[in-house]
């Protein structure tokens, strides 16, 4: 237990500045968000209590908004405002405004109406009243929804990472991508604190006086709204080029580490999904991204790859991975995955993936497409013999092969299937396989070897310049490790790769990952 502590302490000491930026960048986020709640929010609370014939109407839309999955409306801002800062503060505005609404309005209509004819039997107007009986009386009320709102933003501005709007979330989902538990921690530790650092403090000022709340409330959100501006500012390296990577690519030796130390690349970067960097590429608002060479999108958005001249990426080929339990519990499992082996090549996926991604059609059809096309698609088993638990990780071409595999073993056993797919990065997917809630998902070799294995750099640099050592080598350490078999591999390569405009890169005559560092360095 101590030296996990220790290991976590010295991550997170050795990645103290990031941390400190992405924690002020979190808290930014969220005193933006909440402040521009704040002054929406408590008016239009305010303004129901009046006009109660509409309170129905607005706590319900505000109710609605509260409802869609934070990532699906970080998404739905993205074609309004672009990626950035701006999309996820108005998603985290939108998420605070219910809790302030709803509690303004609880708070005022139950003041007394005793104490409000007395006030108004005392001469006063009705912006007295408001101002010096009923907020006084349901400060406290709207105080705990700010809480509740708060405590909200914090836990929702993570995902903002997603539309390269900086935030823990990078730790976080950085560590899910890459098995790295101290990663995660780096980013959820820090996290959980500011909401009861923020909990806390609104505690303290819902104890105040209405009179002597004013003041606190107004200076503090504005200090640290102007400190997070501050770092809301991209650092750049002199270039006019902007590059999006991923927060596992980010963090991966085969990664932006590597493209460092072994290309020496320098280029001002910022941490966005992959779900929608290779939009922002084609819409110019980005110039380099991380992608993956089989994903259809680089056909859809005239996206060119640059060659990895220096053989940076390691070999990424597909196949299952199995737990041995799982192949003796059912024994014509193995051979049914094999009926995939060596049928699928990187022209056949990337078109495969161009159809899910791109022309959005659904990851079942274009599966059962393919095996028809290949005449392997055959009418389903009894069912009677188990079930065959199915996962992969949330991007298009896993939940297609999800989908290939689930229909080959329904049409060439007697097994049911049941599917997890969706299931984030590669440490959920390996966990869920290890702790036996999944029995199989298909992974790739370089993420085998590097995110999971994690061999020493030397033995690491020598498998990956060749397919077939690092294919053996991760079957063997696998199996020997963790009793997984890594079956045989579907065909493909889906390896890292970074693109660029296929227009913008002839007109700078950048062809290889080279280029790209020779240009920097000639136009800083």
């Amino acid at each position: 237990m101590n030296e996990q502590q220790q290991t976590l302490w010295s991550f997170m000491g050795q990645q103290a500045d990031k941390l400190a930026i992405q924690t002020v960048q979190h808290v930014g986020l969220t005193c933006i968000s909440l402040f521009i709640a704040i002054l929406v929010g408590l008016p239009l609370g305010i303004f129901i209590t009046r006009k109660k014939v509409l309170a129905g109407t607005i706590l319900g839309i505000a109710g609605i908004l509260q409802t869609i999955p934070s990532i699906a409306l970080l998404g739905f801002m993205i074609p309004l405002l672009g990626i950035g800062v701006k999309p996820a503060i108005v998603a985290l505005f939108l998420y605070a405004l219910l809790p302030i609404i709803r509690n303004t309005y609880t708070g005022i209509t139950g003041v007394d109406a005793s104490v409000k004819e007395a006030a108004i039997a005392m001469g006063m107007s009705k912006r007295q009243v408001l101002f010096n009986v009923e907020l006084p009386l349901a400060m406290s009320v709207i105080v705990a929804g700010i809480r509740t709102a708060t405590v909200i933003n914090v836990g929702v501005a993570t995902l903002a990472s997603y539309i390269a709007a900086g935030g823990l979330g990078e730790f976080i989902f950085g560590g899910i991508s890459l098995n790295n538990t101290n990663m995660i921690l780096a980013g959820a530790i820090p996290a959980a604190l500011l909401a009861l650092l923020f909990d806390f403090s609104l505690s303290r000022a819902q104890k105040l006086s209405f009179k002597n709340i004013g003041m606190p409330m107004a200076i503090i959100p504005a200090l640290l709204v102007l400190l997070s501006f501050l770092y809301f500012v991209p650092t750049a390296y002199g270039s006019k080029l902007t590059a999006g990577f991923t927060p596992e690519f980010m963090g991966r030796q085969d990664g932006n580490l590597g493209l460092q130390s072994k290309y020496g690349l320098k280029i001002h970067t910022i941490v966005i999904s992959d779900a929608v960097m290779y939009k922002a590429a084609y819409e110019k608002q980005l110039d380099i991204i991380s992608g993956y060479s089989t994903d259809g999108r680089l056909k859809a958005y005239g996206l060119q790859l640059l060659e990895d001249d220096k053989q940076l990426f390691p070999p990424y080929y597909a196949a299952p991975i199995v737990r041995q339990d799982a192949l003796q519990k059912f024994p014509q499992l193995e051979k049914t995955l094999n009926l995939l082996a060596g049928k699928i090549n990187d022209s056949v996926m990337t078109d495969l993936n161009f159809r899910v991604d791109y022309a959005h059609q659904s990851p079942e059809q274009v599966a059962k497409d393919f095996l028809n096309a290949h005449h392997l698609l055959k009418n389903e088993g009894s069912g009677k013999m188990g079930t065959v638990r199915i996962g992969s990780k949330i991007f298009g071409e896993q939940y297609i092969l999800a989908n290939i595999y689930r229909f080959l073993i329904k049409g060439y056993t007697d097994y049911d299937v049941s599917t997890k797919t969706g299931l984030g990065g590669t440490k959920i997917c390996f966990d869920a396989l290890t702790n036996n809630q999944i029995d199989f998902y298909p992974e790739y070799t370089g993420t085998g070897l590097l995110a999971i294995l994690q061999p020493p750099q030397a033995l690491a640099d020598s498998l990956i310049a060749n397919s077939d050592q690092t294919y053996t080598f991760v079957k063997n350490e696998f199996l020997k490790r963790y009793n997984i078999h890594w079956l045989t591999p579907i065909g493909f390569n889906n390896t890292y790769a970074l693109m660029m405009r296929r227009q913008q890169a002839h007109a700078l005559g950048i062809q290889t990952i080279s280029d790209l560092t020779h240009y920097l360095e000639n136009h800083e």
